[in-house]
């Protein structure tokens, strides 16, 4: 799906150009559930579709009791995956507001995840919501052989995720996030994961973005040359391979992957690549992300700013 020109506004709908999944936004806010299982109901081949659908819906719906009356009026894999997907988005925010129900909620949603996973075990879904949690117990499983570092982590479960869908995008980026600093992790550890998954992938995946993830996660603004580190010969590499062999792959796709894309672009902006990120830009259309622009100020303003240094349109005063 290609994604619309652009026309003078950034668009920060995390539904971007899933027409679906915007009109069922509109409706999960009205409280409304029937277009929501229908949307979800056409994804259970399609994993990475049924992953960005069940997020981004769930987002919606966490504030409201939808999911729970969706759940007692319609017990359907869709009903029992939403319920996972929001007892986890409470149970996360929870614990990082520190808030004294966070263990009760956390019960509820592992709970939530079994009953999700009972209910489709081929949807590895459920498998990547409990993933999201892993970070609240630091789990120490070893890791494989082939990493420098050797981090332990939740490598069994993440393993399970794999023998359902080998290369599920959510999977490995939740996977990764485990090891970032911010979740107890360390920078060489990221980076050591980030480089063991990405070459595991075929070259045309997105999967391959995943060392500029972590680049991006290890940024220290008060580091000596902290923004010529894109320029480093690695990370043009990593960022050029991924410009001539993944963004080809995407006007296929059946929504434009607006995350992976912004990751794209702001390498090959940083390592002095503008002709190439033009193309980066023209595949997003109007569509935006908060990261990995929110790491280095307002994102609106950096977004603005590399597409100025690619010669591209921005949008003008409000």
């Amino acid at each position: 799906m290609a994604a619309e020109l652009f026309e003078g506004q950034y668009v920060w709908h995390p539904a971007a150009d899933d027409r679906v999944l915007a009109s069922v936004c509109v409706d999960v806010r009205a409280g409304r559930h029937r277009y929501a299982c229908e949307a979800l109901a056409e994804t259970r081949s399609d994993f990475a579709l049924r992953a960005h659908r069940s997020l981004v819906l769930a987002s919606e719906a966490a504030g409201t009791d939808l999911v729970e009356r969706w759940l007692a009026e319609e017990p359907s894999p869709e009903a029992a995956l939403m319920w996972a997907r929001v007892a986890v988005q409470r149970a996360m925010r929870a614990a990082d507001a520190r808030d004294e129900r966070a263990e009760a909620l956390e019960r509820i949603a592992l709970a939530a995840c079994e009953r999700a996973a009972a209910l489709a075990p081929d949807d590895p879904t459920p498998w990547v919501a409990k993933l999201t949690m892993a970070r609240l117990h630091q789990l120490r499983e070893p890791a494989p052989q082939g990493l420098l570092t050797a981090p332990p982590g939740p490598w069994r479960l993440f393993a399970h995720i794999l023998s359902l869908d080998p290369w599920h995008r959510e999977a490995h980026h939740r996977f990764l996030s485990f090891f970032f600093t911010r979740h107890g992790g360390t920078v060489n550890a990221a980076w050591d994961v980030a480089a063991f998954l990405s070459q595991r992938a075929p070259a045309d995946s997105a999967l391959r973005l995943l060392p500029l993830v972590a680049l991006v996660e290890s940024y220290n603004p008060t580091q000596l040359l902290a923004d010529r580190v894109w320029e480093q010969p690695q990370w043009r590499s990593t960022a050029l391979a991924a410009y001539r062999n993944w963004l080809p792959t995407v006007a296929g796709s059946r929504f434009t992957p607006v995350l992976d894309l912004a990751y794209l672009a702001h390498a090959l902006v940083m390592g002095q690549s503008e002709f190439e990120a033009r193309a980066v830009f023209a595949a997003m259309g109007p569509y935006a992300s908060r990261m990995p622009w929110s790491a280095f100020g307002d994102p609106a303003e950096q977004l603005s700013r590399a597409r100025r240094a690619c010669g591209l349109p921005v949008p003008g005063p409000a």
